[in-house]
């Protein structure tokens, strides 16, 4: 069993920058596939980054390429997804996910169900 817990959430204004984190309490942290999707009012979670066992691979959402860098630290068992040139669109609650699947298909991580454990989410709100 892994248990996620995300922090890092908050307001923010437009332009602005956030850095989220998210521990998890598992000791073979380099055996998963980490992911962060986001959803926001009314809408489907969707896909947001995600970092591969050893850290060497990373996939964004096309939304946030170019914004945003996920990174994972081995010594806390923590991932962390730096946010910056915050937009309106991104208010969301963000949530992290750990997968033990390989993947080995462009694009099958960017699904909610190649996921196994998920943490509650923390809110992100950008003020224009």
């Amino acid at each position: 069993q892994v248990q996620l817990v995300e922090s890092g959430g908050g307001l923010v204004q437009t332009g602005g920058s956030l850095r989220l984190s998210c521990e998890a309490s598992v000791r073979t942290f380099g055996y998963y596939t980490m992911g962060w999707f986001r959803q926001a009012p009314g809408k489907e979670r969707e896909f947001v980054a995600r970092i591969s066992r050893g850290g060497g691979t990373t996939e964004y959402a096309d939304s946030v390429k170019g914004r945003c860098t996920i990174s994972r630290e081995k010594a806390n068992n923590t991932v962390y997804l730096q946010m910056n040139s915050l937009k309106a669109d991104d208010t969301a609650v963000y949530y992290c996910a750990a997968s033990a699947r390989i993947f080995t298909a462009n694009g099958a991580a960017r699904s909610t169900a190649a996921y196994d454990y998920w943490g509650q989410g923390t809110q992100v709100t950008v003020s224009s």
